[in-house]
Order: structure tokens, then C-alpha cells, then sequence
């Protein structure tokens, strides 16, 4: 059995199964990419498990079997992001550059937590890092890590913040009286969440209303003016660039004063709309990004890099080192070059993917220019969508995009607010299973709403012609049936 194992493992490094798999893979995302065929298969969970419930096998099989049955089990029952008419969550149809780069991540296998395992990875994810903080405007000295995503990226820059204002915290807990985290009503769950896992309890955190779905700057002041009066510790301020409901952005340039005039440690979202930064006519709502202490960035984003491809910028790069304060002598090596070149002690990963590469690939192949092109191009759409909405009489726009999220309610018909929440909740279930589109939904203010992420660089006004079209004859064939059902 080991001769035959070894064989297969030689049998597979060569270039006509490297050739096979690419294949596979390039046929699944050009066909995503034509549009011809459904968005996502209408098998539901039990249907879809079936496909795959099969006993462990014992013996290799061969890979035209595998191949086979990942075509047909998986890729064809995926949701297509690639496909022009997905217009759902905030996950990239990724650049085909940066995919193809994942093979070379895997086939390198480096663990970029420590620079003798990973010792060209540790270097190019420095360079990378400094890029993204020249970009986002932090001084000499700002550093950073890679992450899984916006959620990691803001818990170990809420932990870093706990280190500032508790620094005993990781040997002795937070103590009696816990710090508060002030963030603004649609601030991602990320903060709560973290909250909890950093011992302060979500309770402690405290929300500002917002004003137009961003937070609202007058009454952070306020809050702030009171907790200073009642003597709570503010550990941070979270403020949002690009909110995962709406896409909005907090006013950055004032929150960001506020909290340098008052010594408060400033953590920006940024996580989708960070990448505003290479935008030629839209980088002006991220000005304000040079006042963070930190800021949460995810590449799989707006980047469009293929997950997962997250990061955490620090405006001094000392602060993640105390953020994590423990030693590994089997692993972390100090001396090594004056700022210490190991990522895993300011990170939470130790086995670390080598994920730099991919947004370095993507960067090289487009430059900031190119990248900046596709975000103007996806926030253009969802601009257009607005009006398009608009003009046709069956929906109400909640809001002006300031990115590429856009949220609306289906109004055809009559009937009251929950009747037209049931009715926008089967709007979004019937077009998605028809498979000729996909959105997402949402609800704001106590209402349920449609959802939109322009997330495809393919996709074009036309898409947009159809995606309103479907939308409104889904509505109208679920009136006419309601108001042919008996009563």
C-alpha cells in the first residue's frame, strides 16, 4: 500500500494532473463568468448531502473519479460569485490572477508565523503591510499582520487596545471596573463579539445612534462627555468605513479628531471599505483613516482578493507585540533584526498561510490604479441601481450608496409594514430560487428590506435591467397569488 501510495503522490506533482485541476477550475469560473447558467443550484441541504454521503473510502481512488465528482457534487451545486447576476454578500468574484496564486500558496505550504519557516513570505508580507499603511496614511513605525477577515482584524486590535489600557490584563484579568468600547449603532457584531471574548462583557459596550446610518458624530460627544463625568475608562472607539448593512461611512476626519484631542485609542472598520483608498473620487471618505490607532482592512473585499485575505494595520507596530504578551523559545526568536521579524507574536495564528502572496500577485498584476478602477466601477453600479429602483415605481430606495451596498423595499401591492416585511422576505426567496439572480436581505429600522452587493466587475447596467425586472415580476406573481387565494 505505500508503493502505491508514494506512486500516486508522484503520479500527481507532475504537470498533466497540475493541468486537470487548473482546467476544472477555469472551466467552472468562465462559464460563472458567461452568465448561462443558474446562479446557484436549487438543491436544498438534504439534497446536496446525499450527493456526498458515502462511507470513508479505504483505498485510493482514481482521480478521473474525484475530478468527476467534484464537478458534479460540488462546482455545480456552488453559488457562482463569478457569475454577473450575483448580487449578494460582501465575498469578491475573485481576480483570476490571485486564484491562481493560491496553487503556489499551497505548494510553497510556508507557515508565515516565524521567518525561518517562511523566510522570502516573512519578508514580502512586511513590504506588504508597509504598502497598506503608506496607503492608508499611518506614519513610520505603523506595522500590521495578516488575518482571517474584519473579525479577527478587530479583536486583536480591541485586544491591543486592552493592553494599553489595562497592561497588567493578560496576567492578572481586567479587574473590578472594566473599561467601556464605544461604537456606533451599526457597527459590525465583530465588536460585541469581541467584547465578550475579551472578558469585558457586551454590556460594556455602548452605542451611539446614528444620523443617516452613520454614526452620529454630535451624540458621540455626549456620550463621551458622560462617561467622562461618571468616570468610565473608554478603552476605544469603533468607528465604521463601508457598514455591512448600508455601506456607509462614519465621519472619519471628526471622529478621528475627537478622539486624538481627548487621548482615545481610534479603531476603524475598514474591513470593506478601507479600499477606498484607491479610489480616485471616493478616497476623500477615508481621509480620516490616518488619526486610527487601528484599522481593520479585508483584501477579500473590495480588493477582490479570493478568501481568506484580511489584515490589521496598527499605528505603531509596538502595540500588537504587547497586545500578545507571551514567549515561545521553541519558536519565536528574539534579537532577530531590530524590529524582530517572527509575525506569530503579534498575531493570533501560528500556523500561518502564506495569503500575502495573493494580494501582492493582485497588486503587481493591476496596481493601485487598476484596483481602484474596479471599486469606482462597482460603486458607479450601485449608483445606477438607485436610480433604476427608483424610476420604476415598485420599490423605495432606503438610502444613498456611498459604496457598492444598497438597501430597498419592495412596495407593490398594499397592505401594512409586517405584511410588506413577509412579502419583501418572499420577493428575495423567489427570485433567488429561480436561480436567474441573488441577493441578500437585511432589516433597518424594524423593517425587513432587499439587500444589494455589487461584488462582480462583470456585471453591467444590463445586469442591472434584469436584476429590477425579475425582481418586480417576482412581486407581482406573488400579489396576483395572494390576492387569489381564498379568503
Amino acid at each position: 500500500m505505500l508503493q502505491t501510495t508514494l506512486q500516486a503522490i508522484a503520479d500527481d506533482t507532475g504537470p498533466a494532473t497540475a493541468r486537470r485541476f487548473a482546467d476544472l477550475a477555469s472551466r467552472f469560473l468562465d462559464t460563472s463568468a458567461e452568465g448561462q447558467v443558474p446562479v446557484t443550484s436549487a438543491a436544498g441541504p438534504d439534497a446536496l448531502y446525499q450527493l456526498v454521503d458515502e462511507p470513508v473510502p479505504e483505498t485510493g481512488l482514481a482521480l478521473d473519479q474525484i475530478l468527476e465528482q467534484v464537478e458534479r457534487s460540488v462546482l455545480d451545486q456552488s453559488i457562482r460569485l463569478s457569475h454577473p447576476m450575483y448580487l449578494g454578500h460582501q465575498v469578491s468574484a475573485p481576480l483570476p490572477s490571485a486564484v491562481w496564486t493560491e496553487v503556489l500558496i499551497s505548494a510553497l505550504n510556508n507557515s508565515v508565523a516565524v521567518r525561518e519557516m517562511s523566510p522570502a513570505g516573512t519578508a514580502l508580507e512586511t513590504r506588504l503591510i508597509r504598502w497598506m499603511c503608506e496607503l492608508a496614511g499611518l506614519p513610520v513605525g505603523a506595522g500590521g499582520t495578516l488575518t482571517s477577515g474584519g473579525t479577527e482584524a478587530t479583536f486583536t486590535a480591541l485586544l491591543a487596545a486592552r493592553a494599553a489600557s489595562r497592561p497588567g490584563a493578560w496576567e492578572e484579568g481586567i479587574g473590578e471596573h472594566p473599561p467601556v468600547i464605544v461604537c456606533g449603532e451599526h457597527a459590525h457584531y465583530a465588536v460585541t463579539r469581541a467584547a465578550g471574548e475579551l472578558g469585558l462583557g457586551m454590556n460594556r459596550v455602548r452605542l451611539v445612534p446614528s444620523r443617516d446610518f452613520r454614526m452620529d458624530a454630535d451624540a458621540l460627544v455626549q456620550l463621551l462627555d458622560r462617561l467622562h463625568q461618571e468616570q468610565q475608562d473608554v478603552m476605544a472607539v469603533v468607528a465604521t468605513a463601508g457598514s455591512t448593512a448600508t455601506g456607509s461611512f462614519d465621519d472619519l476626519e471628526r471622529i478621528g479628531t475627537l478622539c486624538g484631542e481627548r487621548g482615545l485609542w481610534l479603531h476603524v472598520d475598514g474591513a470593506h471599505g478601507a479600499s477606498a483608498v484607491f479610489s480616485e473620487s471616493r478616497r476623500v471618505m477615508v481621509h480620516g483613516l490616518r488619526h486610527a490607532r487601528s484599522i481593520a482592512w479585508d483584501p477579500h473585499k473590495m480588493m477582490l482578493m479570493p478568501l481568506s485575505a484580511g489584515m490589521l494595520l496598527v499605528r505603531d507596530e509596538r502595540d500588537l507585540a504587547r497586545a500578545f504578551s507571551q514567549r515561545a523559545p521553541y519558536l519565536f526568536h528574539e534579537g532577530d533584526g531590530e524590529r524582530g521579524w517572527d509575525q506569530g507574536p503579534r498575531s493570533f495564528a501560528c500556523s500561518r498561510r502564506f495569503d500575502a502572496l495573493k494580494v501582492w500577485v493582485g497588486l503587481k498584476r493591476h496596481g493601485t490604479r487598476g484596483i481602484g478602477a474596479l471599486y469606482d466601477h462597482l460603486c458607479d453600479l450601485t449608483a445606477e441601481l438607485a436610480v433604476r429602483l427608483t424610476r420604476s415605481g415598485s420599490f423605495v430606495v432606503l438610502h444613498q450608496p456611498e459604496s457598492n451596498i444598497l438597501c430597498f423595499r419592495w412596495t407593490g401591492g398594499s397592505g401594512d409594514d409586517d405584511e410588506l416585511d413577509r412579502r419583501n422576505r418572499e420577493v428575495r426567496e423567489g427570485y433567488n430560487a429561480s436561480g436567474q439572480g441573488w441577493i441578500t436581505t437585511t432589516v433597518l429600522n424594524g423593517r425587513q428590506v432587499l439587500r444589494v452587493t455589487v461584488m462582480n466587475p462583470r456585471t453591467t447596467t444590463a445586469h442591472l435591467d434584469r436584476l429590477v425586472d425579475g425582481l418586480q415580476r417576482t412581486g407581482e406573481a406573488l400579489r396576483l397569488s395572494a390576492a387569489e387565494a381564498p379568503r
